[in-house]
């Protein structure tokens, strides 16, 4: 092993860094955005932009850091699950947060999901008169 550090060593270890910071910093940013925002919403939103870049860099980080080969298919699996898993649960959670009415209308600039559920509770409703009016005297 060559104890004197090469130029290529020096820049790979100043990416690394950068990248460490950037992601620690948010990472930082979602978790204070998860304290800070008054509503469901927005704190779903905090939790799920940055966090996600954040994640790409520290593991980044990580992979230029340890300077093998194996390490990033294993670092780029774990970013993947954070990709395809953070969309599905931030909308599982938005929707379940509308429909409890666990967030602040006035702070939505456009509520597309209005219409939806009012559609859905309606067809709902007329089911149960259906099923109703089917069970009535025999």
């Amino acid at each position: 092993m060559n104890p004197e550090p090469s130029a290529v060593d020096t820049i790979v270890d100043a990416v690394s860094a950068v990248f460490m910071v950037v992601g620690a910093l948010m990472s930082l940013g979602a978790a204070i955005g998860l304290l800070r925002f008054p509503d469901l919403m927005s704190r779903m939103h905090a939790a799920t932009k940055p966090q996600v870049l954040g994640l790409f860099l520290l593991l980044a980080s990580v992979g230029l850091q340890l300077r093998t080969w194996w390490v990033w298919p294993v670092l780029f699996v774990a970013w993947i699950f954070q990709v395809l898993t953070v969309p599905v649960s931030a909308h599982m959670v938005g929707r379940a947060g509308y429909r409890t009415k666990h967030l602040h209308k006035e702070l939505l600039t456009t509520d597309e999901l209005e219409a939806v559920v009012l559609k859905a509770a309606d067809k709902k409703a007329a089911a149960k008169r259906a099923a109703d009016e089917d069970d009535g005297p025999a």
